[in-house]
């Protein structure tokens, strides 16, 4: 009793002097789901990421990562965060666009020219994006690219007319695409990204779409012969968390995954960019042709991409938005 009196009594006396052991904040698990396969470019960063996190907390927080579409679709991870089940996710512009659909503006086809540009644009634009996120209840951790968009397939695309030979592959809930293949005329079928591979392999489609990395990460360059020369759009993605996730890490813990996340999402992106540019150059090894695509078709689809991205005025984003990221891209174009 006296040893016990004692220790209270010299608890007490540090309680005085603020030096009091800090009570330890219960550990948290963030679980987050991504379509990215095991072994891909993504994944090898999401571990550096998780490992920094969990060193700096203490394992405090721990990261459990839910890769490959084992949790769903990108639909069904956001309907999974919403009811607790999942507290985040690493999702491309598709899946953020049912978050806030305002996120899709930067996937309007041919509105940048280049990655380079999407960065210094996408830049300027991350306070509203974070905004806008909050107002929906979630945290916008990184940013990370998926690459250049093109077309592949089995017959090469010269003309329009080759477009509409093509049973052509589109995300079921990527409206900007499906919006452009209908005003091209083409032969979209809406599937989820995880029955993509099958879809080719049993006929149902001859023709997909996505970035170079995507296309080998999820072996769809396996079952095509060609590649446009042209990029569609620049495709983008980010780690998201809940805004009940975020809120219940105390503030030393929010910092450590705020700051590392920042370096997550500049790895990411020089990563992926260095990894599309490999893997374009590993499906041309392979025996994948990349055609160059005529002028004119290069036109025709930039003149209906101009529509649609009109089209989405109200839908996705507002036409005020969308006219103040178009002013932002012809000023960086200037380099001003």
């Amino acid at each position: 009793m006296i040893r016990s009196f004692a220790v209270a009594v010299a608890f007490s006396g540090l309680a005085l002097l603020g030096l009091a052991p800090a009570a330890h904040a219960d550990a948290q698990t963030i679980k987050l789901a991504t379509l990215a396969p095991e072994g891909s470019s993504w994944m090898k960063l999401f571990g550096e990421w998780k490992a920094a996190i969990e060193k700096r907390t203490g394992g405090q927080v721990n990261v459990k990562f839910y890769a490959g579409g084992v949790a769903g679709e990108e639909r069904d991870v956001i309907r999974k965060m919403r009811l607790g089940q999942m507290t985040g996710a690493a999702i491309t512009a598709v899946g953020l666009g049912l978050i806030q659909p305002a996120v899709r503006v930067l996937e309007i086809p041919f509105l940048f020219k280049d990655d380079s540009e999407l960065g210094r644009v996408r830049t300027e634009l991350e306070p509203d994006f974070r905004k806008k996120f909050e107002d929906q209840g979630y945290e916008l951790l990184a940013w990370g690219d998926v690459g250049p968009v093109r077309l592949y397939s089995n017959i090469p695309l010269h003309d329009k007319s080759d477009l509409q030979k093509v049973k052509m592959w589109v995300w079921n809930d990527d409206p900007l695409l499906q919006k452009l293949f209908q005003r091209l005329g083409m032969n979209a079928v809406a599937l989820g990204v995880t029955d993509v591979l099958t879809a080719l392999q049993t006929g149902t489609i001859n023709g997909c779409n996505g970035s170079p990395l995507a296309a080998v990460a999820l072996q769809w360059h396996q079952k095509v012969k060609y590649a446009t020369s042209m990029e569609l759009s620049q495709a983008v993605g980010a780690v998201v968390l809940t805004k009940k996730q975020w809120e219940a890490l105390t503030p030393e813990q929010r910092k450590v995954v705020d700051e590392e996340s920042r370096t997550l999402s500049a790895n990411l992106i020089k990563l992926i960019r260095h990894d599309n540019e490999a893997s374009l150059a590993k499906m041309k090894s392979q025996g994948i042709e990349v055609v160059p695509t005529p002028e004119p078709l290069v036109a025709e689809i930039r003149a209906q991409g101009k529509v649609v991205a009109a089209e989405m005025d109200g839908k996705l984003y507002s036409k005020e938005f969308r006219l103040r990221v178009e002013k932002m891209v012809a000023t960086a174009g200037k380099g001003k």
